[in-house]
């Protein structure tokens, strides 16, 4: 099934990772951890021949990324900074220019700077607001919307036809959205990339990530440079992936009920200074958020009055977890200028995640009441 037919997200999560229908075989996927595969007197026919080039278990993964997101193909890496290092590593070369995001994940920034600007690389920074601009002189343009951790919202059609018209190459960060929020290449990416640590995988348990598309020379490049370069993904963890997506429809359905009912709560809190979710009707990104997206995520950022009032309302808490990651089945709270992103010291990041949504509002409000005194 592709975006925007009949199944519903659970089915479509069920199909992506369905296998065929053999008499005998497992109903679920089954992992196969080799590292060295039998090989015949034909050199050439071998499909699986050594773990770092080919693993089965990849393969289901992938096929069910590709179809999740709309794509062609996938390739699996062994982390989401894997996947997007090695795709800018592919398309970017000396002399070409990059556009990245001034507001989204704060190592991408640090990654282009440092390793791919001394290789002849010009990294251009744009927020959300600025990337349609960003991308006139640009030859690759990496978006990430909602962006991580303002959720602020890209206009990928406008940012699209943008880039299309000049040849430049559009890469879209799909993490927050996911594939079931979110479709960037219907929207006219060329390439989506992701982390699958997040509500793909969901428990909080491995790293994984991804990149998608439908560019045949582009996806035969990044296959190329995780063989030579070795970031893979474990067979295991590769099984682990397949055996979330079989509940992602559900757990993302809740993570994303949870984050509107916890947002129009804290939206008129007396602890509470700001709020950012993309679902808000007075949302600043709430209007193109809504022409691109089917739901608006699990997220939700918002300003208390200090530091202290972060670490008060996970303390106080009975069912918050302070983690730095995001998209488990619990909810996390995590302080974001810790990290070095431009926020205010009481900004925070809430996952949500698929606690009962009466239970979540009620220890969220209970654990406000005395933040920060």
């Amino acid at each position: 099934m592709t975006y925007g037919e009949t199944y519903g997200d659970s089915t479509r999560s069920l199909k992506a990772i369905a296998a065929e229908h053999v008499p005998g075989d497992p109903v679920g996927p089954v992992p196969v951890p080799a590292a060295a595969y039998h090989l015949g007197a034909d050199e050439d026919d071998a499909l699986d021949s050594y773990g770092r080039r080919h693993n089965p278990t990849w393969r289901q993964l992938e096929s069910a990324l590709a179809t999740l997101e709309g794509a062609a193909a996938a390739v699996a890496f062994g982390s989401g900074m894997a996947a997007i290092t090695s795709v800018l590593r592919a398309v970017t070369e000396p002399g070409s220019t990059l556009v990245v995001p001034a507001d989204g994940y704060y190592q991408v920034r640090a990654y282009a700077t440092e390793y791919l600007a001394p290789r002849g690389v010009t990294v251009v920074q744009a927020t959300c607001a600025q990337m349609c601009e960003a991308a006139r002189d640009a030859d690759v343009v990496l978006a990430e919307t909602p962006s991580n951790p303002g959720l602020d919202v890209v206009d990928l059609h406008r940012l699209a036809m943008q880039c299309r018209p000049r040849g430049a190459l559009l890469l879209v960060d799909n993490t927050t959205a996911t594939p079931l929020g979110q479709q960037p290449l219907a929207l006219g990416a060329d390439l989506v990339v992701a982390s699958a640590t997040k509500a793909l995988s969901g428990h909080h348990d491995l790293l994984a990530g991804y990149v998608a598309g439908n560019r045949a020379d582009v996806i035969e490049r990044l296959q190329r440079e995780r063989l030579l370069a070795g970031p893979i993904l474990g067979a295991f963890e590769a099984w682990l992936v397949l055996r979330g997506l079989g509940t992602l429809g559900l757990r993302f359905e809740r993570q994303c009920q949870n984050a509107a009912a916890v947002a129009m709560m804290l939206r008129s809190h007396p602890a509470v200074t700001a709020v950012r979710y993309p679902g808000l009707p007075d949302d600043p990104s709430h209007a193109i958020a809504t022409r691109q997206m089917r739901r608006f995520g699990g997220i939700v950022s918002v300003e208390l009055a200090d530091a202290d009032a972060v670490h008060d309302l996970v303390r106080r808490s009975a069912l918050l977890v302070g983690a730095t990651s995001f998209g488990g089945v619990h909810t996390s709270v995590d302080r974001r200028a810790r990290w070095g992103d431009p926020v205010s010291p009481g900004f925070a990041r809430i996952s949500c995640g698929i606690e009962d949504t009466d239970d979540l509002l009620a220890d969220i409000d209970s654990a406000l009441a005395g933040a920060g005194r």
